[in-house]
């Protein structure tokens, strides 16, 4: 074989080597191309996935802090009633003082000690009892009264020396002081104030 043979030889195979060799390049470009499109889809769809995922918690996120904020709302409309009510209550309670202030200056109210007294000393299972009274009350309650009033309850009853600090009404207790009732017109007012806060509580919060 003479050296030109020879070398037509080599070009054929070369060209063959190169020609495989660029198939091969552009197998390898167009498998690259394919899976860049597979990863572009995949990542498009993981993106769409993730972006729907973020929508789906935002709207999650939004509705949990709406509820947050109703319930938030319920609170402070509540805390606003509960204001409301107690002023309310006060109010009504104020001028019930200021009305047993005037009446405690009447002749009807004596009337209403006598009672008050006569309560108190039943409630209290003794025959001596001592009852406390505030200083104008005690110069009312004269000892003819208050005989006539322990010969009605058939039981002993003395005056306490020292003033009751109180609008009016009276505290009874047996002289050892271990049983004791106490009907001041201030703790027969208190034992209200929780009915009328019930009472206040059930018309607004059924009305709210």
């Amino acid at each position: 074989m003479n050296t030109k043979s020879i070398k037509e030889g080599l070009s054929a195979i070369a060209n063959e080597v190169l020609a495989d060799v660029d198939k091969e390049a552009e197998n390898i470009v167009q498998e690259a191309e394919a899976r860049a499109k597979d990863t572009l889809k995949t990542a498009k769809e993981n993106a769409d996935q993730t972006y729907q995922t973020i929508l789906d918690e935002a709207a999650v996120k939004t509705q949990a802090e709406k509820r947050r904020i109703e319930s938030l709302t319920e609170v402070e409309t509540r805390n606003q009633l509960l204001e409301t009510k107690e002023a309310i209550v006060n109010e009504v309670f104020g001028r019930a003082l200021a009305e047993l202030q005037e009446l405690v200056k009447t002749e009807v109210y004596h009337e209403h000690l006598t009672r008050l007294i006569e309560e108190a000393a039943r409630k209290i299972a003794s025959k001596n009892l001592i009852v406390h009274l505030n200083a104008a009350d005690k110069a009312w309650l004269t000892q003819d009264k208050l005989s006539k009033l322990s010969e009605k309850l058939q039981v002993n009853l003395r005056i306490a020396k020292k003033p009751e600090q109180c609008l009016g009404g009276c505290r009874v207790q047996t002289p050892g002081g271990d049983v004791a009732y106490d009907n001041t017109l201030e703790s027969r007012l208190e034992q209200r104030r929780q009915e009328l806060r019930l009472k206040a509580a059930k018309i607004m919060f059924e009305e709210a």
